[in-house]
């Protein structure tokens, strides 16, 4: 077998051992600020540290046999991890996820071989289709099963109190003060209480919780009552873990879903790190922990995993906007509905001389049903399937037809100032208003964009 330090002999192996690096752009007051990069494990989170620890002590214990299933409860990065082990040990594997997390996730589960189970996300423990229950009942009906069960297995804090814990103890050479940590199954949290207790008692334990959670309140309150919900995945719950402990925990803070999308954006064009949105709830309420301390500490918490998981969400401007985190100027006219504007470059459209195969491909590239022609800064037609179809059907060769012999020149023109009942009853036709304003295209105004705008009202 080849000897080196530097090649690793399966993928497994490259788990752990992640950099630390200071941010240094963003205001700490007098502390030092650290973030560990977990998206650098090879799974992309923290979460592989855990599944690796969870299937070698299920393995050892004779719970997991060759050509067994695993089954698992996740939001996702916990089934990464899992998925990863699994191919690389013979294992099959089936998670069940909450329906509100993000689709690259579950292409990437998908990918590795993993049967993925979506189920509600607005439900909660003790209904038959919250994703815990309903993970331990398909491992009961499944034969040969073994329910990993993150939130009340020992060897997932486990997994911390001997590889992370003595990893930042080692890369900060002892001089650590506090560490900001999420809870999701507490695994994260409950060993590194485990592991500073024994070398470094002095540590402060910080939650991060994202507003809906029930974490904040128990933490400092010791009660809690009905959970909300929130957009950042991976963390907060609406109940406590069986394995959590935070008799280290000082201090809590509640970090709502716009700040921490805007800290994780903040992050990437500030510090070059790509992080999820979970870091950023991490990472906003470590920098409110600094700002409160009245004397210099060293404090650390996580890059929990890769924000390349979220490039359809929290890094998708439109996405930012159409969940209200990120708004237009207000103008109190119907421009507030348009979305995507052609000014600004948002609007995905044709040219009339552009060819019938140009439309197919931007509408399958886009995920988009119809686009506006537009001549200069004019819409002079909208294209739709039922034209593609229409081509289709009745040309020989009709990708090589323009854009303009099958476009609809029929067009439902507003101006920013007409009424909210015009866009509705025009939608309620079939037809898609189009946004003008002196002779200059301002944008359209689809169904789903109608349906924000009347939400975030």
């Amino acid at each position: 077998m080849l000897k080196n330090l530097f090649v690793y002999s399966n993928i497994l192996e490259t788990i752990g051992n992640t950099p630390m690096v200071e941010l240094q752009k963003l205001d700490t007051g007098l502390c030092r600020l650290f973030v560990k990069l977990e998206n650098q494990n090879p799974g992309g989170s923290i979460k592989d540290r855990i599944a690796l620890s969870m299937i070698n002590e299920a393995e050892l214990s004779g719970k997991l046999k060759p050509g067994g299933t695993i089954i698992e409860a996740t939001a996702g990065n916990t089934g990464i991890g899992l998925a990863l082990v699994a191919l690389m040990k013979g294992y099959k594997i089936m998670l069940v996820i909450p329906d509100k997390m993000s689709q690259e996730k579950i292409n990437l589960l998908r990918a590795m071989g993993a049967e993925v189970i979506l189920t509600r996300s607005d439900v909660n423990k003790g209904h038959p289709e919250y994703y815990q229950d309903m993970a331990e009942r398909i491992s009961n009906e499944t034969p040969d099963a073994f329910y990993i069960n993150q939130f009340g297995n020992p060897a997932n804090p486990l997994a911390h109190e001997t590889t992370t814990g003595p990893e930042i103890f080692k890369q900060l050479d002892g001089k650590i003060d506090a560490v900001v940590c999420g809870i999701g199954s507490s695994g994260t949290l409950t060993g590194l209480t485990h592991y500073f207790q024994k070398v470094k008692p002095d540590v402060e334990m910080v939650v991060a919780d994202p507003q809906g959670s029930v974490i904040k309140d128990f933490v400092t309150k010791g009660s809690f009552g009905g959970a909300g919900s929130w957009f950042v995945e991976g963390i907060g719950e609406d109940f406590i873990p069986p394995i959590a402990d935070f008799s280290l925990t000082k201090k809590a803070y509640t970090i709502s879903d716009e700040e921490s999308f805007i800290i994780a954006r903040k992050i990437l064009r500030e510090e070059g790190i790509l992080a999820g949105s979970s870091s950023g709830t991490l990472i906003a309420a470590a920098i409110k922990y600094c700002l409160e301390q009245q004397r210099p500490k060293n404090v650390v918490t996580f890059v929990c995993d890769s924000g390349n998981k979220y490039l359809t969400k929290m890094f998708n401007d439109f996405w930012m906007r159409d969940n209200g985190f990120s708004k237009h100027n207000h103008n109190d006219n119907l421009n507030d509905i348009v979305t995507r504007r052609f000014s600004d470059n948002e609007v995905v459209y044709l040219k009339p001389d552009d060819l019938i195969k140009n439309a197919y491909q931007k509408m399958k590239l886009y995920d988009i049903s119809q686009l506006p022609v537009v001549e200069r800064t004019s819409v002079v037609g909208i294209i739709d399937e039922s034209d593609l179809l229409e081509a289709l059907i009745s040309k020989a060769d009709p990708f090589c037809s323009q854009v303009k012999n099958f476009m609809a020149t029929n067009l439902v023109t507003l101006s920013s100032n007409d009424k909210l009942s015009d866009v509705i009853n025009i939608l309620s036709s079939g037809m898609v208003p189009i946004i003008v304003d002196k002779g200059q295209f301002i944008g359209l105004i689809t169904k789903i964009d109608l349906i924000n705008f009347l939400n975030k009202k």
